[in-house]
């Protein structure tokens, strides 16, 4: 295992010794201690759960000092020094003796996992540098020494601080010293700037609060706010009715001129009726709640002293309005919460009174958390730059919807989900629908202004339109005035990579700070992994981002952040998506095979139709069709792909960026669909794709608060392949996405396309290999049609970015 921690701010001696004071860890004649009676002080606060002596004594004997004494009997007749004191360290970070470290050289497993040290301890000042340090380190269960202490209860003692005093911080980040079983829930209900379901009100909002009780008192908190359209249930049944049917030909598009300029989305918002006008003010809210549909990132910052809101926007349970899937109404929705945060908008303690209420004891300050649609939201709210909004954490989120469901001209489904489109998930969310009173009034609406997204996401063509142009944050990037952390997995093919890369090169273009973590998993969340302090480095930024604090975040964060796929727990920082200078290196094809050298002056065909027998095998069988797809065995598919590869590297190398393909490509009919896989062969160990879970509940936000599961991506056995990115195009979008161009039947076009974007460790001894074939069976149509694809070997080169290691 390995620790990347990222997170630990050095502080001077002095700003150290103020710290420790503050969360009662020095003692007030720590100047005049000898060395053993201040170690045993800080060992006595560490082992704070002790009330005895004879307690303590105990648990100190359960310490072991060197290989003949336990830490009780050494300390009886010997000196602290460097080596005893990180053979305690590592034991109260929960490491083993023998099975994770030798107790006679604890430096070198330190090394070796990248924990972080001391190299002298020569007085009290050294000791007290060292103890500072160890609190911030993380231990073997994912969270700082410091945190271990808070889940037992230590900063309990803090509860009843003077507000004046809080939020209180240690090295640079929050600490949990708010009592979250006295956490104030509260229901508002913001009023919004649109009509979506045209009964001539604007739509109210309803805004789920969490905040802690401090608040009550005069303590002004930011605020982390989620926009969640899952968090008030979804409509499951209703979506697999609509789901939509992929066992269909691929459509012949009517060639056409259509320019951008014909497509472009205009928004207009016309006819908005009157706000409603105030009866009265509140401070108290009328209504409460109880569960919530958490992040858990969120409750980790409830115990540090930020509130919490959660909202499900338009069209959701106790909401007004309609579910529009991406659209500019779904932004601000969004944007409406942010605004009455900041003071900007207006809020009622129900929907029919207009007594409004003003979120009196936010400080103005707000951040967004979340993945998938959650953090889809947070980009799209962060590209109208809506004052009060200071960051976002964007994880796995859509910024072009089009990136979502479409790709090259085609019909593409979310990994995992085929069938699935705009017009469905707007279905998913849209919970008014659970209730069956107010359904009753929106129902006709709904459903007809749902008839119109199908219609509009246009599904014969997947050609982009006005339709997708509308759902695309990308071209309102420039407005964005707050700064952003962006994390997404290298192998999500849910939310596919070319979202998160789309957004990081228009980002790079403005004055904001930016942060980028791509990790080696699917569609996950990142904040409970054993070897990165990913937790810790948000609670460095949203101290300084929402608080205001200087601690240096935007310095001892990494900008780009890259879990490395081919060893366990190492992650590499960057300064960009890609190494300084990559080499671009142009891979020429020969039969079989991709050189450096030159190509085939070789035409080869493959098929896309299949026996229907083992057409119905392969779409329902995902991962049998991938296995003989990516084999070299004869099979059912064999003649139904091509396969090139180039010799084994010599070398390990770094892939980045975006794989460009040229081809020279025929269809033996007027329409023509490819796909591509770039892949590693090598029968080798790979990280797998899915963490691994450690541990049950271990991690803990506060204390006796929520909890969370320790995960890892561990190596998996022996595997022959692994899958790095893919691609897909429609030979008739081989201009643009929104243009057709004619395909006549075995007549040979030039197709030029990015592959998605990757990151990726290639080991010495492995092979590359493109692999071209047609029907993607988890994400295209499936006509199983009699189309065959010739490609002339000659006119074809793909390029890839990578460095020698």
């Amino acid at each position: 295992m390995k620790i990347n921690q990222f997170a630990r701010m050095d502080a001077p001696f002095s700003q150290k010794v103020d710290e420790l004071r503050k969360i009662n860890f020095y003692p007030e004649q720590a100047d005049f201690l000898p060395l053993n009676e201040l170690y045993l002080y800080f060992l006595e606060k560490v082992l704070f759960e002790a009330s005895s002596q004879a307690t303590l004594a105990q648990k100190l004997h359960g310490f072991l000092a060197t290989s003949t004494e336990d830490l009780y009997d050494y300390l009886a007749h010997k000196e602290i020094n460097l080596t005893v004191f990180y053979a305690i360290a590592m034991q109260l970070l929960g490491f083993e003796v023998d099975d994770d470290f030798d107790i006679n050289d604890p430096l070198k497993k330190m090394d070796e996992i990248h924990l972080y040290h001391h190299d002298a301890l020569n007085d009290e000042k050294d000791l007290i540098n060292a103890w500072y340090d160890l609190l911030c380190t993380h231990n073997k269960d994912g969270r700082t020494l410091l945190d271990s202490l808070a889940a037992n209860g230590y900063f309990k003692q803090f509860w009843g601080l003077d507000v004046n005093k809080k939020p209180l911080i240690f090295n640079g980040k929050t600490q949990p010293v708010f009592d979250t079983s006295k956490l104030i829930r509260e229901v508002v209900y913001v009023e919004s700037s649109l009509d979506t379901d045209h009964d001539g009100k604007r739509d109210l909002l309803k805004a789920e609060i969490i905040r802690p009780v401090d608040t009550e008192l005069g303590l002004k908190v930011p605020v982390l706010y989620t926009a969640s359209p899952y968090n008030e249930g979804t409509n499951d049944k209703t979506t697999d009715k609509i789901t939509h049917n992929v066992d269909v030909p691929l459509k012949r598009k009517e060639p056409n001129n259509t320019t951008y300029e014909e497509i472009e989305f205009k928004y207009e918002n016309s006819n908005l009726p009157a706000a409603r006008k105030v009866n009265g003010t509140s401070r108290a809210a009328e209504e409460t709640f109880g569960h919530d549909h958490n992040v858990t990132i969120n409750d980790y910052f409830l115990a540090r002293g930020f509130a919490v809101v959660y909202a499900a926007g338009i069209g959701t349970k106790d909401s007004d309005g309609e579910r529009t899937c991406g659209s500019k109404e779904e932004t601000l929705s969004t944007t409406a919460i942010i605004e009455w945060l900041a003071g900007n908008r207006k809020a009622f303690t129900n929907k029919t009174d207009n007594i409004e209420i003003k979120a009196w004891w936010c400080n103005g300050s707000v951040a967004m958390t979340g993945k998938s649609y959650l953090g889809t939201l947070a980009t799209a709210a962060a590209t109208t730059g809506v004052k009060g909004l200071k960051t976002i954490i964007s994880e796995a989120a859509i910024s072009s919807w089009y990136d979502y469901y479409r790709d090259g001209g085609l019909v593409i489904a979310p990994g995992g989900y085929p069938g699935e489109d705009a017009d469905v998930l707007a279905e998913e969310c849209f919970s008014r629908q659970k209730q069956a009173g107010d359904y009753l009034k929106i129902k006709t609406q709904f459903n007809q202004d749902l008839a119109q997204i199908t219609k509009d996401q246009d599904r014969d063509s997947g050609n982009y339109n006005s339709f997708w142009d509308a759902r695309n944050y990308l071209k309102d990037v420039p407005n964005i005035k707050c700064d952003v952390v962006m994390v997404h997995g290298l192998n999500d093919w849910n939310v596919k990579p070319r979202n998160v890369f789309n957004l990081y090169k228009e980002l790079d273009k403005l004055p904001i700070k930016k942060k980028l973590f791509l990790h080696q998993g699917q569609h996950i969340y990142i904040n409970n992994f054993q070897s990165i302090d990913f937790t810790d480095m948000m609670n460095l930024w949203l101290t300084n981002k929402l608080y205001g604090v200087e601690n240096h975040a935007n310095e001892l964060i990494p900008d780009v952040c890259v879990q490395d796929n081919s060893t366990e727990g190492t992650w590499h920082a960057f300064d960009g998506w890609q190494t300084e200078n990559p080499q671009t290196y142009a891979y020429k094809f020969q039969t079989n095979a991709l050189s450096l050298d030159e190509s085939s002056p070789d035409t080869v065909t493959f098929s896309d139709q299949l026996k229907v027998e083992d057409f119905n095998l392969y779409k329902k069988n995902w991962d049998k069709w991938r296995q003989d797809l990516l084999s070299e065995k004869e099979n059912a598919l064999t003649g139904n792909h091509l396969i090139f590869k180039t010799n084994k590297f010599e070398k390990d190398i770094y892939l980045q960026g975006c794989p460009h393909l040229k081809l020279k490509v025929a269809s033996n009919q007027d329409k023509g669909m490819l796909s591509f896989m770039l892949v590693d062969f090598g029968n080798i160990k790979r990280l797998g794709e899915v963490p691994s879970t450690l541990a049950l509940k271990a991690l803990d936000a506060g204390f006796q608060w929520k909890e969370d599961d320790l995960k890892e991506f561990k190596l998996t056995a022996p595997t022959p392949w692994k899958m790095i990115t893919k691609g897909h195009i429609n030979l008739q979008n081989r201009e643009n996405n929104w243009k057709n161009s004619e395909v006549k039947a075995n007549q040979f076009y030039d197709i030029d396309l990015d592959l998605q974007p990757m990151f990726y460790h290639l080991v010495k001894g492995n092979q590359l290999g493109l692999v071209i074939y047609s029907t993607d069976m988890e994400m295209t149509v499936r006509g199983n049609e009699n189309l065959s694809y010739s490609v002339q070997l000659e006119n074809c080169q793909l390029d890839l970015n990578y460095e020698t290691l």
